[in-house]
């Protein structure tokens, strides 16, 4: 990971990434509802994708995708795909496009749901007939990837991964790159064949638009003629079936998908928060909320960065302050300027995707349990996170900062798999923890309050990957102020104890952070000081070849 392409994925120069990355905020049908809310909440403009493997069974999936209100569904076929795929998938994982596109249309239609999506098709179509059959068997978009590759020079080396594309698409060395000869128009000329052969197979079979032709799967038979050992066998009538033949069936979408944004209660509190998106004055907002404001804030959110961009607006520019239970997805993907303060407790996913705002939640005042004891922050929160704040009065459950990137938490305890492919940012842990803590964990750094190394990932604490240290004079500065404030934020009486008796509780910390990280921040930090430009050829690969050295 050099420099420039940390940057983009705000991650450290040098350390590895996982990729891709397993989605830890989708563990049922109804997080893919809620993960699709979230996404029209952060740009209401959007159209929402949900991309499924074709595989037996992939019609149930779709049909729960159409009641989840995406606007479209992907079904892709196992024969395209990136040269990246592990070899397992690529050869034994999914099935043709033409299975599962055939049982996505026919499941969509016998559920009366055909009608409110979008169906796209991929997975290596290759020419004007391949778009025709597929659009025939209900697909009314189509993606090229593989094809369109080749015709920007692709040789199919599959070796995407490794920086070594000979033809220099898929790779970063710039000698390679030197030898790119794609050309736009090559690509152009391609898509204009294959629009000229759907033009022509549609004019053949008496259909005026594509649009037209869609669903229409009785124009589409099997060729008996061809008869070989291979084909022997083969029914294609399951995929050649139209369910239902009642005339009037709708075979593709004609009306939009219902969002419901306008029950948001962010079109409020966009109302009320007008003086500072217009103006950048100043903005404070107090209401009570119930569990069924979900995705709580992004919508604000959006209309920040709309205007200002990533920059978003200065601290706390709007500060909203809430009463009650935070739904889920409270603060998902709130920018710089944005602050909520939670007085309650908040469900799944709060502050997933934290972009630079602040999010604080705290227990009411006067509450008879001991907030330090109790869970008052759901699964999954601070998910993504890429800078920002957030603060904890309390527990919070599992999977708890998981690839957080550069924000900043404390928290009072979490549950199992902590800071799961944590790749930047600082977390503070003042309480007890789950089992798993620390998975795949290798950027940024970790605070831990009596650490218990039992509930440590096993393979990370035994194989080195992790350190395990005393705070040092600037951790130990850092920590304090990171305490300090969370006092100050939440009212905090644990974190009062223990600034109270600093002395004695710094030597209770244990810094966690991953050996590659520290060495790799060590080797930039040096490197700006002794004026290192990364952009010179050769200069990013000789700081990492020396810290690669100093780690065998």
């Amino acid at each position: 990971v050099p420099p420039w392409i940390a940057k983009v994925r705000h991650a450290t120069p040098g350390v590895e990434l996982i990729s891709p990355p397993p989605h830890h905020d989708i563990y049922s049908i109804e997080d893919l509802k809620q993960l699709i809310n979230d996404a029209k909440m952060a740009n209401p403009k959007a159209r929402i994708h949900v991309k499924l493997v074709s595989e037996f069974g992939v019609g149930t999936i779709a049909a729960g995708v159409a009641k989840c209100h995406a606007d479209v569904v992907l079904i892709s076929g196992y024969d395209g795909g990136t040269g990246a795929a592990p070899l397992n998938a690529i050869r034994h994982a999914g099935t043709p496009w033409e299975i599962g596109l055939s049982e996505t249309q026919q499941t969509l239609i016998l559920n009366g749901l055909r009608s409110r999506i979008v169906v796209q098709c991929d997975g290596e179509l290759k020419t004007g007939r391949d778009v025709v059959i597929a659009a025939l068997l209900g697909a009314e978009e189509f993606g090229f990837a593989t094809t369109a590759l080749m015709v920007e020079g692709c040789v199919m080396m599959r070796a995407c991964q490794k920086n070594t594309c000979p033809q220099g698409i898929a790779t970063q060395d710039p000698e390679l790159r030197a030898r790119f000869k794609g050309k736009p128009e090559a690509v152009i000329n391609f898509f204009m064949y294959i629009a000229e052969e759907v033009r022509e197979l549609l004019a053949e079979l008496g259909f005026r638009t594509l649009e037209e032709s869609v669903g229409h799967v009785e124009c589409l038979d099997q060729n008996e003629a061809i008869k070989r050992w291979k084909s022997d066998g083969i029914d294609l009538s399951n995929v050649l079936m139209q369910p239902g033949p009642v005339p009037g069936t709708i075979l593709h979408q004609t009306i939009e998908q219902n969002h419901e944004l306008e029950k948001a209660l962010d079109n409020k509190l966009i109302e009320m928060a007008e003086p500072a998106l217009e103006r950048k004055e100043l903005v404070r907002i107090e209401m009570p909320i119930r569990n069924v404001n979900r995705t709580l804030g992004t919508m604000v959110g959006y209309e920040i960065t709309r205007r200002y961009g990533a920059e978003g607006l200065p601290d706390d520019t709007i500060d909203m302050t809430f009463h009650g239970a935070g739904g889920q997805s409270i603060g998902a993907f709130i920018p710089r300027g944005e602050t909520i303060r939670v007085y309650g407790e908040v469900n799944d996913y709060a502050g997933k995707g934290l972009s630079g705002g602040r999010l604080i939640v705290r227990p009411e005042d006067g509450v008879t349990f001991d907030p330090h004891e109790n869970v008052i922050a759901g699964n999954v929160t601070g998910f993504g996170a890429t800078s920002g704040e957030l603060f904890v009065a309390g527990r919070a459950g599992e999977r708890f900062g998981v690839r957080n990137s550069g924000a900043t938490f404390v928290v009072e305890g979490v549950g199992d798999h902590g800071c799961e492919y944590m790749t930047g940012g600082t977390v503070v842990v003042l309480g007890s923890m789950g089992r798993n803590f620390g998975a795949g964990f290798s950027g940024g750094n970790v605070y831990v309050l009596d650490l218990d190394m039992n509930q440590v990932n096993p393979t990370a604490a035994k194989d080195g990957s992790l350190l395990f240290l005393p705070l040092d004079d600037e951790a130990q500065a850092l920590v304090h102020d990171l305490v300090k404030r969370h006092a100050e934020e939440t009212g905090s009486a644990f974190a009062a104890g223990l600034l109270k008796d600093w002395k004695h509780t710094v030597a209770r910390f244990t810094h966690v952070v991953p050996e590659h990280y520290l060495a790799m921040t060590a080797a930039m930090a040096k490197a700006e000081e002794d004026n290192i430009d990364f952009n010179t050829p050769g200069a990013w690969e000789q700081v990492y070849e020396q810290v690669m050295e100093g780690a065998h």
